[in-house]
């Protein structure tokens, strides 16, 4: 799971990005530039602390997320194409969060000189659907000079394309984001090679100053959420000893640190849930989409584990923990074995039987 952290100038995504990631990375540099800064950082789970009590095993993995601090959108007051650079490493992301500034500083001036989150989110929107709709109105010139050439694809084929980039075009009018467009499996199909922008999932994530509240702000989008973080008071909080932190946290009355909720919030943005695989070796943490079969989950441990799919063995987190371990769950049944056409439940524990 990668996710793009975007945003206005200014806006303090790297310092959301240090809020999340335990990072340390300069802020307010590399204005009107583009750059990128990736980490790839633990989910936070207390079902993989759990369970590595209960099992004692020599190695623990938990689930990963990368963040990107992508610099250089929105920097520009007359807005533009997204240059190839750019648009590449945007194309690459799961998903973004888009940083929005709620926060009052006189000593960082706002690129639009006033503080208006609301507006902000339209900039930032329409800067994404205007590169999508440079790209659906040059697939569409060039769908049409195929129709008329011929001898080519099959007809048929070409104005089936040409109708769904009529949509895409009559969505972007309408000032949408092309995630709200309901789409079926061939049109997915037929999009998956384009990485439009405008299509990937949301997160509104409104940066608050210190003692701020967040604001009533409104984003009616399919695929889309909003969360709110005290961006400078967590960044400095985790770049605090342990101890430290935790009294700084009482202090403010925090008690979760922003990167556990905004996790959860983005496996839910995404779409995604956790199974885990447990023994002496290992207990691991996996990231699967929601609604996965059985063999799709063992195709995130190894894809032999696909392809040479039998029978899982599964019991539920809640189960196991009930019962207190594996014996127990197979004497009192909780331990079941399940095969191809099984849908994978969020905390899950699987044991896959397949031919090597």
């Amino acid at each position: 799971m990668r996710l793009g952290i975007i945003g206005l100038p200014q806006s303090g995504k790297t310092t959301i990005f240090n809020a999340l990631t335990r990072g340390n990375q300069p802020v307010g540099e590399g204005i009107g530039r583009m750059e990128i800064r990736n980490a790839v950082v633990d989910v936070p789970d207390e079902r993989v602390d759990r369970l590595t009590e209960m099992f004692h095993p020599r190695k623990t993995i938990y689930a990963k997320v990368t963040y990107s601090d992508i610099a250089g959108l929105g920097s520009a007051s007359d807005k533009g194409e997204i240059s190839g650079q750019l648009l590449n490493q945007l194309a690459q992301m799961d998903g973004y969060i888009q940083v929005v500034r709620c926060f009052e500083d006189p000593s960082v001036a706002h690129v639009r000189e006033s503080i208006d989150p609301q507006r902000d989110i339209r900039l930032m929107d329409e800067e994404l659907m205007l590169n999508d709709q440079i790209m659906v109105e040059r697939k569409r010139e060039k769908l049409a000079e195929e129709h008329k050439k011929g001898g080519g694809r099959d007809k048929a084929i070409i104005e089936r394309e040409i109708a769904l980039f009529e949509k895409l075009n009559q969505c972007l009018a309408e000032e949408k984001p092309l995630r709200d467009l309901e789409i079926n499996e061939e049109e997915e199909r037929i999009l998956s090679g384009f990485g439009f922008l405008s299509r990937k999932p949301m997160m509104i994530l409104l940066n608050l100053g210190d003692t701020q509240n967040a604001p009533d702000i409104r984003y009616e989008h399919q695929r889309s959420s909003i969360a709110s973080l005290k961006g400078k008071l967590e960044m400095d909080i985790v770049q605090l000893p342990e101890e430290d932190a935790r009294m700084f946290m009482e202090e403010y009355g925090i008690t979760e640190l922003g990167l556990s909720r905004i996790i959860s919030n983005s496996y839910d943005l995404l779409g995604l849930q956790s199974f885990f695989t447990v023994g002496e070796d290992e207990v691991r943490a996996w990231t699967v989409r929601r609604g996965a079969s059985a063999p799709e989950a063992a195709g995130e441990i190894h894809t032999d584990m696909l392809k040479g799919f039998i029978r899982a063995e599964v019991v539920g987190y809640q189960d196991l923990i009930d019962v207190g371990g594996m014996t127990e769950a197979r004497a009192k049944a909780k331990l079941r074995l399940e095969g191809k056409t099984y849908i994978v439940q969020d905390g899950d524990i699987l044991n896959i039987r397949f031919n090597n």
